[in-house]
């Protein structure tokens, strides 16, 4: 198996995210349990994805926040960290508005617990566990996998 470069590796979750925009979203430091929640992409952006939440959500404070997201093959494995803050472009929260996302909220659009956080990216340390051939091989038997080559890529990039 061939090296990636980081810049690869990035592009690979963030395909891996369209496929399966489901994440663990908890703020750093507040020793409160991480919670499952859908990240909206845009395509355009490659340094920022958003939430739709309530505003009694224990994120809703914004701040210093942790993704946790693994794709849905397993293959890959994302640790992001970036800050939260209160999207209020209603441009933004019209574009990504669902019939999905409104059940969520009994008066619809116009519902003043609405609350959509944009998540700004800082960083990645992203896992490809495409392991090779042998790597698979070793596994299976019981043998030791040894370096990058046999157990997959990882990358730390900033973003």
């Amino acid at each position: 198996m061939s090296d990636k470069s980081p810049t690869e590796i990035r592009e690979a979750m963030w395909k891996a995210m369209a496929a399966s925009p489901y994440v663990m979203l908890g703020l750093t430091g507040k020793h409160q349990h991480d919670e499952p929640m859908y990240a909206v992409l845009d395509e355009d952006a490659d340094s920022e994805f958003w939430f739709y939440t309530k505003r009694d959500n224990r994120a809703a404070e914004g701040g210093p926040a942790m993704v946790q997201f693994i794709a849905k093959g397993h293959d890959l494995f994302a640790c992001i960290s970036g800050t939260l803050t209160e999207e209020t472009d209603t441009a933004l929260i019209d574009k990504y508005w669902s019939k999905q996302v409104e059940a969520w909220y009994e008066q619809g659009r116009q519902d003043p617990s609405l609350l959509m956080l944009r998540f700004d990216l800082d960083s990645a340390e992203i896992w490809e566990t495409d392991q090779s051939l042998l790597g698979k091989l070793k596994m299976f038997t019981g043998q030791t996998i040894k370096g990058r080559d046999e157990a997959g890529n990882h990358a730390k990039v900033d973003v």
